[in-house]
């Protein structure tokens, strides 16, 4: 299987080589883009993707996030999701890319801001309050969201989907890899490989972080993870 570096799959050189195609094919603005649902965690983590990918896609951001479990720190991560796409419309808008990794072939991005629903997570999360982090509530957590975004993408007939997700050093690129491949062939939409932190782009979410000021938390956003900070 291409990308697979022996019994692991290697989820960047898969999106590499998905992106190569779409440049032989042409990303003119005379072609129709794919569009891209892309759930999103937080603006720090997006930061990097929506660089990375807006040339080769129509993306709609889908900030769905029950796992912040707390009112404030949801409400303030999701206005610097919408601050940071209204900086990256105004450079399509300007034509400014000075300083970024992106073209003029650029393409707006949009936003869905997904119901707030803590709700759903404390009862996910029933009987998994003492895992570790990284154990089976963060598996869990990976599932809900990533199903509220197939139903989505299969709702509004988009083309693709896939998360911001794997950008994190703490995350399981290949769990969230394989349960977003495991939904999309249950709902019919196409699930995008990823492993973003690959090709520096941890490294480069951190820079843009800087650059645009964004608020960057030290936890995931729900209450088991703080308290592990604590």
């Amino acid at each position: 299987m291409a990308g697979k570096i022996g019994n692991t799959r290697n989820y960047a050189k898969e999106l590499e080589k998905i992106l190569e195609e779409k440049d032989a094919g042409g990303t003119g603005r005379e072609r129709k883009p794919d569009r891209l649902l892309l759930h999103s965690c937080c603006a720090p983590c997006s930061s990097y993707v929506l660089e990375y990918l807006r040339e080769y896609f129509a993306i709609t951001v889908f900030y769905y996030n029950p796992n912040i479990t707390e009112d404030g720190e949801y409400r303030r991560r999701v206005e610097e999701q919408k601050r940071l796409i209204k900086e990256y419309n105004r450079q399509v808008e300007a034509q400014d890319f000075s300083g970024m990794h992106s073209t003029k072939m650029a393409h707006r991005i949009e936003i869905i801001d997904g119901d707030y629903e803590p709700g759903r997570f404390y009862q996910m999360a029933k009987g998994l309050e003492n895992c570790k982090e990284g154990g089976e509530r963060c598996l869990q957590c990976y599932e809900m969201r990533l199903r509220k975004t197939a139903q989505l993408a299969a709702g509004q007939g988009f083309d693709c989907f896939t998360t911001t997700l794997t950008i994190s050093p703490l995350k399981n690129a290949q769990k969230l890899n394989e349960t977003g491949e495991r939904l999309g062939e249950e709902y019919g939409v196409l699930f995008l490989p990823s492993d973003f932190k690959k090709r520096d782009g941890y490294k480069r979410s951190i820079e843009l972080s800087v650059k645009f000021g964004l608020y960057r938390q030290d936890y995931c956003g729900c209450v088991y993870s703080k308290r592990g900070k604590e």
